[in-house]
């Protein structure tokens, strides 16, 4: 228990820095976003609840930092419809400035800017990472061979470090895969070094069904990485490209969750973020910025889906005002927003009890 106390503490305070980087960069973006558009900016607010901190800005927005580190919301002039508001307040709006009278495309950069810097967040946390440390690269070495599988049969061992296949010079252990997947129950010739000789493997590869179609299989593990060092221009074209590809594999493991691919158990709420924020601090901050990294990723997706009440959802109603040349009625946007609501509650209830179950909280309890 004692020993616990110093973990807990950890995992408290990263996932502070971890939530209040992610959620700060987003609401500047909002933030820039509406100076640049003309919209006066009246709360700028890190956290819910009751501030622990206030200042104004010589602009008249009020910066605040509050207790609870759940997030956090920019307060637009004006932002709500004129006739959700009483006339006395209406009457303090100051013309020019405020949300709703700006054309439907500036509102949408408005809204649209906050995932973006998350997105632009993750592209500079990975090329200042890449620059710095190198940008990791999982080299063509076999950890384990699977029993049964075609290396087994072909005769690969542990620690063989593939060369090339069928002549083609295989650099990193996505080569290989790119290369196998796309050669179904195929023979190959399989280079490797092995103790330092180069030994000839003749390979039938194996075949798996993956989205109504064969996909090769070696039946390897791999696993070790380097890191190489580049350059400046190099470490930023990276960062774009690695944002990328984190965006599409997030979006892709979405869609499995909803395909039935994934099992709805690998949805994560705030309690496993906490819980990895704390393992990853551990070790060490390379491996916290990649982290936050990634979450930057994950919460600029997220805010994209045209759910009413995110960022997305606001869009769609801008894209459908564009179309038709006037905003939604308003009852179908009120209808819109309660259900966007009664959706997000309803996964974050889920995503709660499966990071309870995952956390063992249930089983602790019944022990």
């Amino acid at each position: 228990m004692i020993h616990a106390v110093p973990e807990l503490f950890r995992t408290v305070v990263a996932f502070v820095v971890v939530l209040g980087v992610l959620v700060f960069v987003h609401e500047f973006g909002h933030y820039l976003a509406a100076r640049w558009r003309g919209v006066h900016v009246e709360t700028f607010s890190i956290g819910f609840g009751q501030a622990v901190a206030t200042w104004t800005d010589r602009l008249g927005t009020v910066w605040k930092l509050a207790w609870i580190p759940l997030g956090g919301y920019v307060k637009l002039h004006g932002q709500e419809r004129p006739q959700d508001v009483p006339p006395e307040v209406r009457a303090r709006w100051l013309p020019g400035l405020t949300f709703q009278e700006k054309p439907v495309g500036s509102r949408a950069i408005v809204v649209a800017a906050g995932p973006a810097a998350n997105f632009l967040l993750a592209a500079v946390l990975f090329a200042g990472l890449f620059a710095l440390v190198g940008r990791p690269v999982t080299l063509p070495v076999v950890n384990q061979v699977l029993a049964g599988s075609a290396a087994a049969i072909a005769g690969m061992q542990p620690k063989d470090r593939v060369e090339s296949i069928d002549g083609a010079p295989i650099a990193t252990f996505e080569d290989l895969q790119r290369i196998v997947s796309a050669r179904p129950d195929t023979p190959i010739k399989v280079q490797v070094l092995r103790d330092g000789t180069d030994v000839t493997l003749s390979v039938v590869t194996g075949a798996r069904q993956e989205n109504g179609h064969k996909v090769g299989l070696l039946g390897i593990e791999g696993g070790v990485v380097a890191y190489q060092h580049v350059s400046v221009p190099v470490a930023l074209w990276a960062g774009v490209t690695e944002t990328w590809r984190v965006t599409a594999e997030t979006a892709k493991g979405v869609a499995q969750i909803f395909a039935g691919g994934h099992g709805a158990g690998d949805i994560g709420g705030p309690l496993r973020i906490a819980q990895l924020s704390g393992e990853v601090a551990a070790m060490g901050a390379a491996s916290m910025i990649s982290f936050i990294a990634v979450l930057s990723v994950n919460l600029g997706l997220i805010n994209l889906f045209p759910i009413p009440v995110l960022d997305g959802g606001h869009l769609l109603f801008f894209a459908f005002e564009a179309i038709r040349g006037r905003p939604l009625p308003p009852r179908a946007q009120e209808y819109g927003f309660r259900a966007g609501l009664a959706l997000l509650a309803g996964l974050f209830i889920f995503a709660t009890w499966n990071d309870l179950t995952h956390l063992g909280i249930f089983r602790w309890f019944a022990g």
